[in-house]
């Protein structure tokens, strides 16, 4: 049987051998390989949302018996349509992406601006969710008696629009003052918020008794407030790519 002092002996040797490391090999430069959850599922959560914001596609596989050029896409889940809990639940979904992105998101950039921004956003969810609440009572594109304005769902509707171009407002104003984690949200924001702002506009015509190709008008601005979920998660995304993680405790060094 071997001596036991021997054996540690040995094994002292076989430790400060050159090549040898203790413990787990770190990855190159102290990064460690998985990000954090607010880096990786705010952006993922908001491009979701993205596409699942724009569920009005489906309505040309589905026989919603409604004209795309002339119909409000709220229309597609007024209480008495075929598909009003199909698409009223695809809302309710979109809503809770938003919100759970936002709030997410909230802390990766930084400034009283910004946060406002996110938080308008989440108020941008809660509105969306109330408008399924209330839905228009009837379909008015394809119901000559249904009445255009219905006094619940159109103010749940003006809450929705306003609290979404408020959160575009404040984040392309804390894009314009922040620092370089931004430079898209600089460049294309205001685009967006225009052009959302003009085809939001371009809808109202039913509103004031000229119905009549609202329908494309508001599909647009849908397409349009997708292009800006994208636009938040590329922002997150470079954002996240310029803050490094903090290194593993560094091992110790042998005195010179």
């Amino acid at each position: 049987m071997r001596d036991p002092s021997a054996v540690l002996r040995q094994a002292a040797v076989d430790l400060d051998r050159p090549g040898r490391r203790a413990g787990p090999r770190r990855p190159p430069g102290g990064i460690r390989r998985a990000g954090r959850p607010r880096e990786l599922w705010a952006p993922l959560l908001l491009i979701t949302a993205a596409v699942v914001y724009n569920d009005w596609v489906l309505e040309f596989v589905l026989p919603t018996g409604l004209d795309a050029r002339h119909s409000y896409v709220s229309e597609l889940y007024a209480a008495d349509q075929p598909f009003h809990a199909f698409f009223g639940g695809i809302e309710i979904v979109a809503a809770v992406l938003v919100v759970a992105g936002a709030l997410l998101a909230r802390r990766a950039v930084p400034g009283r601006l910004a946060a406002a921004g996110w938080w308008s956003l989440v108020a941008f969810g809660a509105s969306s969710v109330a408008d399924v609440i209330v839905p228009m009572r009837c379909a008015p594109s394809v119901e000559s008696p249904c009445e255009a304005v219905n006094p619940w769902h159109t103010t749940t509707s003006a809450l929705v629009h306003a609290a979404l171009f408020a959160s575009m407002a404040l984040l392309v104003a804390a894009a314009a003052t922040g620092g370089s984690p931004r430079p898209l949200l600089r460049r294309w924001g205001p685009w967006v918020l225009g052009s959302a702002l003009l085809t939001a506009l371009a809808t109202v015509g039913p509103l004031f008794g000229r119905p009549g190709w609202h329908g494309m008008t508001q599909r647009a601005h849908l397409l349009l407030v997708g292009v800006w979920f994208v636009l938040l998660a590329a922002v997150l995304r470079a954002a996240a790519r310029r803050v490094r993680p903090p290194d593993e405790a560094e091992p110790a060094r042998a005195s010179p």
